[in-house]
């Protein structure tokens, strides 16, 4: 559409101008014509005027009236349908006038600085009318033929420029549903067609998280919840063996109640994150941001919470529900263990750092202290079921991150990138 509307501009200012050249040339023409008529008239004393006859004076008396005042002293003959028009033309001070096919013009006569003649001239425009018909026709043609060009070779251009497009989109529906391993990678192609395929990894990366989380959903929800079962199930058997004093009846309500807590309590964790990443693909998280928001809700009571955050912005490549939710327990360990400072550092490299000046993790704890359950200090007064960190990591490497301890007290939160 855009190279119709040119074309036919282009072809329509090549009329216009044109026209105006051939009328232009019409014009040239009367002119030259009346100055050769011109030049044959002679002014004698009184204003009287004499026309020298050349030999052959056929050429000017074609088409040529010469007027001593408003009398015409030579007119052609034969031309008795433009005799009005040139009289008129001849009386008067305008140059130019058109009638029907031909055009007429008029040269005063003067002497002494009074007009004394004129010559009148006229030339026919049919050939000029045809001339210019021509070239409209011609035009018209050469515009629509320029335009069956242009839609030819613009079709099979772009759908040669198209066909790797739709190469690549097959492509990448086919890995979708059975390697979701495979990439189009770096290699060398146009700058359109590498966007393509940098736009169709990561879709490809984000199918693989999805299908990759739900693999493990079924996995992590089996794993934490055969503990605390084999648990309850243990703590039954035991009571139905044999009659149980009530201490002990109460001791094993008791291992029953806890262990259907810490059931609930990795549902609704594990069910939260089902639910997150079943609404929608794994979303990105300004940590920084996040960062913020966390600290504007941290306890007025207690450690005071120092922030630090880079002056670039971090993204990670997963939602900011899970984000919150895995630092959750980390923040919750740190308040009950620093003495009197927690601090949450987002660093470059997508990395969250959760530190607090307590006495740490023993040394001899360090291996197990994200094995679900375990404690490092069973009696040390604080509450918990030591399943916040195990369910973090969870957390953690089901968004495609790692969740570690450096030092003794340093936990580290690895996402991918966003």
């Amino acid at each position: 559409m855009t190279t119709a509307a040119w074309v036919v501009l282009l072809t329509l200012l090549f009329n216009v101008l044109l026209g105006g050249r051939l009328r232009a040339d019409a014009d040239d023409l009367l002119r030259t014509r009346a100055e050769a008529a011109a030049s044959t008239v002679q002014v004698l004393p009184g204003g009287t005027l004499k026309i020298a006859e050349p030999a052959d004076d056929s050429a000017l008396d074609t088409d040529i009236w010469i007027y001593q005042g408003a009398r015409a002293v030579e007119r052609p003959t034969g031309q008795p349908s433009l005799q009005r028009k040139a009289d008129a033309l001849a009386g008067s001070t305008t140059r130019f006038a058109t009638t029907g096919e031909v055009r007429l013009y008029s040269r005063p006569i003067s002497a002494a600085g009074h007009r004394v003649g004129t010559v009148v001239t006229a030339v026919g425009l049919s050939s000029y009318h045809r001339m210019l018909t021509s070239a409209l026709t011609g035009s018209i043609v050469l515009a629509l033929l320029l335009l069956l060009g242009v839609y030819a070779v613009t079709r099979a251009v772009v759908g040669r420029a198209l066909q790797p497009v739709a190469e690549m989109t097959g492509q990448a529906a086919d890995w979708s549903g059975h390697d979701l391993g495979r990439r189009f990678g770096t290699g060398r192609r146009p700058a359109e067609l590498s966007a393509l395929a940098a736009g169709l990894d990561e879709l490809l990366d984000r199918l693989s998280v999805v299908l990759r989380h739900e693999q493990q959903w079924s996995a992590e929800l089996s794993h934490e919840l055969r503990t605390p079962l084999s648990r309850i199930v243990a703590e039954a058997d035991w009571l139905s063996q044999q009659a149980r004093t009530t201490e002990e009846q109460q001791a094993a309500l008791n291992v029953i109640r806890g262990a259907a807590d810490e059931m609930e309590q990795i549902c609704q964790t594990l069910l939260a994150e089902a639910r997150t990443r079943g609404t929608r693909l794994p979303g990105r998280c300004a940590l920084s941001a996040m960062a913020t928001d966390v600290a504007a809700r941290w306890p007025a009571t207690g450690p005071r919470l120092t922030l630090q955050t880079p002056k670039e912005e971090v993204t990670a490549g997963s939602p900011p529900e899970i984000v919150e939710r895995l630092l959750a327990p980390l923040l919750d360990n740190a308040r009950r263990y620093a003495a009197t400072t927690v601090v949450l550092r987002v660093e470059r490299g997508v990395r969250i750092v959760v530190q607090d000046d307590g006495d740490g993790v023993p040394e001899s704890a360090r291996g197990r202290v994200f094995e679900p359950g375990f404690r490092a200090e069973p009696a040390d007064g604080h509450p918990g079921a030591g399943l916040g960190l195990a369910l973090a990591r969870r957390l953690a490497r089901s968004a495609g991150g790692d969740l570690t301890l450096e030092g003794s007290s340093a936990f580290v939160v690895t996402l991918p990138p966003g």
